[in-house]
Formats: structure tokens, sequence, C-alpha cells
């Protein structure tokens, strides 16, 4: 499973049991917008879970979004183990996926803005991977939190599907799926806003280059 060709998912039984609390502390505040990271976020403020790669580049898309985006954090999601650790995710046995929290005012910017630059920020049709990023935790994920998030969500890959195809990509291989029974683990401090503290840093992210239609649904 680690070391092979094809990255896989580990079953339950293969994954690591992690521990019942978080081993670290989380920092209080985002380093660019100055809001709460793990909350108490204001009334009527809504969640987004999105994974499209490495997380440093990844939350760095949304933060810089005009308006309408609160908070941003990076974490673990779509996995077995329970508050896990960078070097276990990266080992390919928590079944983790790198991913991004967006808190956000849906008076202020819709969640298909959200899904447009998701969509446009990464390839999601490159399974266990992105770019020169091999394993399962890079692969593309949409974890929602509403029907009409699932809605949204659905409707977007079908409408970005059909435009990649007309452009000669390949088919999407985005995880698609409920929030609810996979909680969102946050990540180490040093990983927080990375790319603020480390203007230089490492990001892997591109996209297909083929802009995602928008008003298609509404959730």
């Amino acid at each position: 499973m680690l070391f092979g060709r094809t990255p896989r998912l580990p079953t339950p039984e293969q994954a690591l049991r992690g521990r019942p609390a978080l081993a670290f502390e989380v920092p209080e505040r985002h380093t660019v917008l100055g809001t709460p990271l793990l909350g108490p976020y204001p009334e009527g403020l809504e969640i987004a879970d999105f994974g499209l790669g490495c997380f440093w580049g990844a939350e760095r898309k949304f933060w810089q979004l005009p308006a309408g985006v609160y908070t941003t954090l990076v974490g673990y999601q779509g996995g077995y183990t329970e508050h896990p650790l960078y070097e276990e995710v990266c080992s390919g046995l928590t079944g983790h996926t790198e991913a991004v929290r967006v808190v956000y005012d849906p008076e202020r910017i819709s969640y298909e803005r959200l899904l447009k630059t998701f969509w446009e920020s990464h390839d999601p049709t490159q399974g266990f991977r992105q770019g020169n990023d091999v394993g399962t935790q890079y692969r593309s994920a949409i974890y929602t939190h509403t029907p009409g998030q699932a809605a949204t969500a659905q409707a977007s890959r079908e409408a970005y599907q059909k435009v990649l195809t007309s452009s000669g990509h390949g088919t999407i291989t985005t995880e698609l799926l409920p929030a609810e029974g996979r909680p969102f683990h946050p990540a180490e401090a040093y990983h927080q806003q990375y790319l603020d503290k480390n203007p230089a840093g490492y990001c892997g992210l591109g996209g297909t280059g083929v802009s995602c239609p928008v008003g298609v649904a509404r959730g």
C-alpha cells in the first residue's frame, strides 16, 4: 500500500487507529482574515469542505476570494483515523484526503461560486494525485453539509464534465459525499495559512484551464 505504484485506500481494518483528541493546538485566528479558525462563527454562516490536492495552495484559493469568505482552515477528512497527524495521512494508512474548510456568508457569496473556484483550481480527473503529488491524500473531494449543497455540487459536476469532455479531458473522479460521518480533523498549526507565512512555499496546484459554468443550480 505504501510503496506500490498505484495508491489505494485502506479498509477501516487496515487504517491507523489514531487518538481520541487533537495532539496539538490549532491557532486561534486566521493570519490573513483575522477571524477565528475553529469558531464560534457568527450566526448565518455556512460551512463548505473541499479536497483539491495539496491543501497549502488550495486554502489560499479560497481566502483570496474578494468577498463572503469568513475564514478558512486546512485539515484531514474522508478517512477512518481519528485526529490523524500529517505523517500518518501521508503514509496512506488513514484514508483521509487533505481538505480545506471554508466558512462563508451565503448572503455575500454563493456555494456555486465556491464550487467554481474548486473546479477551476485543480484537475478533478486525476484520481489519487494532483500533478506531481501522488497519493490518496491528494484526491479530489466535496463533502456536503446540506441537501442543497449536495444538489448544487452534483449539478456543477455534471455541467463541468460536459465542458471538460468537449475540451478533450477525461472523467471527473471527484468524491462527492455527505460530510456527516466524515469529520473534519484540523491540521497542525504550521499548515494553517501556510502560503501566507511562506509566500515562496510550494504550491503544486494546476487547473485544466477550462472554465466552470455557473448558474446551473442553487444551494
